[in-house]
């Protein structure tokens, strides 16, 4: 609450929260175990209407974070699935038979590696998992879920919330013949083993794009609500996610920015790419930082990212910054015992891990200023001193780094101590 000032200060129009509901926590609360209650981490839900309250207060719209593509293996609904095949949500997840080995159904892979399949002995079957063995995907071909998924978003809208970003928004729906997907080409020993193979029958599913409908519609009940969205493939792909004959997404998180190579003769390409990617009557949005994403300040130094706040600015469309991007912040080094990210753990030596972009936001230049849910997490090196609220907010308008006029922040949760 005390810290609303300063994102007034920044000029923020939005903040999107990552996800606050019930959660075991085992991918940073992507694993959802109640859609509809504040996590005790956070607090409770009268906490949740006082910052909504006072957001609003000061001008600022609160866009929180809808998972509709899996739940926690601690949900209800999943309790529920798992323990027949005939019970009310038997078919609420993506259950299939063993193949012909007895082994999983097909050659698809976890985003964290492994297969995407886990036995499970009460049904005598395996069901799907995009991400961790704890998430396990909710099956949107079945009408009662798509309901039951509405249902949350009305839950949080009829309770004062300006909309959603959707999380993983193009893996909705798997290829219902359960074909396998074909090997890359290009893959090598550079490869993270989860990329092998191209995922032409798990990601981007045609018939996805009724789910991100279907979502929409679920919005377009309340006025004045936005739908961004995670959206996966190419800029060409970028268009499609803005609607066709039916609204889609009203802003498909673009990404460009932060993928492309840092020259003019790249950015003039990327930006013209995309430009000529979304439909006219679409609105261009780009994104220089996320919970995904190694920071961008790392990647391109102080100075350049100076470079790319003016740019950010300047150019046509509703720009989104992480949490922390606007004063600089760069990768911070996790002690080895601290290391939280499942994508470290399992899938090592890529570089994949995404716990140094997602430290806690620096308030002051202390050691300990940077707080997570049960401890201090200690940051050192020259980001210590040179990168925190207090000083940047002290600074002229001029040498603020890199921006301090942003018009959405993301935050998200932090790194537990062991």
């Amino acid at each position: 609450m005390q810290r609303i000032d300063y994102l007034k200060w920044l000029g923020v129009g939005a903040v999107w929260l990552t996800p606050i509901y019930t959660s075991p926590n085992q991918d940073f609360g992507y694993d959802i175990s109640d859609f509809c209650a504040v996590d005790p981490r956070y607090g409770t839900m009268e906490d949740f209407e006082r910052v909504r309250d006072a957001l609003h207060a000061n001008g600022i719209k609160l866009i929180l974070d809808f998972v509709p593509n899996h739940t926690s293996d601690q949900h209800a609904w999943f309790l529920e699935s798992r323990t027949s095949r005939d019970n009310p949500k038997a078919d609420w997840y993506v259950w299939a038979e063993a193949g012909p080995n007895g082994g999983p159904p097909n050659n698809w892979l976890s985003r964290f590696g492994g297969s995407a399949w886990e036995w499970c002995e009460a049904r005598r079957q395996f069901y799907y998992h995009s991400f961790l063995t704890s998430q396990p995907d909710l099956n949107w071909r079945n009408e009662q879920v798509r309901q039951a998924m509405a249902d949350t978003m009305r839950f949080w809208l009829d309770r004062g919330v300006d909309g959603f970003r959707v999380d993983a928004s193009a893996v909705l729906i798997k290829d219902h013949l359960l074909r396998d997907n074909p090997a890359d080409p290009e893959a090598d020993d550079n490869t993270p083993p989860p990329q092998k193979y191209t995922p032409v029958f798990t990601d981007d599913r045609p018939e996805t794009m009724h789910c991100i409908e279907y979502i929409r519609g679920v919005l377009d009940e309340y006025d004045e609500r936005l739908l961004c969205g995670e959206v996966q493939g190419k800029t060409d792909r970028i268009g499609h996610f803005y609607g066709n004959s039916k609204p889609r997404l009203h802003l498909p998180l673009n990404f460009a920015l932060l993928d492309t190579e840092w020259n003019a003769f790249a950015l003039q390409a990327t930006i013209d790419a995309y430009f000529n990617a979304i439909p006219d009557d679409g609105w261009p949005d780009f994104v220089i930082g996320g919970h995904d994403k190694h920071r961008v300040a790392s990647k391109l130094g102080q100075a350049q990212s100076r470079i790319l706040a003016m740019l950010l600015m300047t150019i046509r469309g509703t720009p989104f910054l992480f949490a922390g991007d606007e004063i600089g912040s760069e990768q911070v080094k996790i002690p080895r015992e601290r290391i939280q990210d499942p994508f470290e753990r399992l899938v090592k030596g890529f570089d994949l891990g995404r716990d140094p972009e997602r430290a806690p936001i620096r308030w002051d230049d202390t050691e300990r200023s940077a707080k997570t849910v049960r401890a201090p997490l200690r940051l050192k090196g020259a980001t210590r001193v040179r990168c925190c609220i207090s000083t940047a907010s002290s600074l002229p308008s001029g040498a603020r780094s890199p921006a301090c006029c942003t018009a959405s922040i993301g935050h998200c949760a932090p790194p537990e101590a062991n």
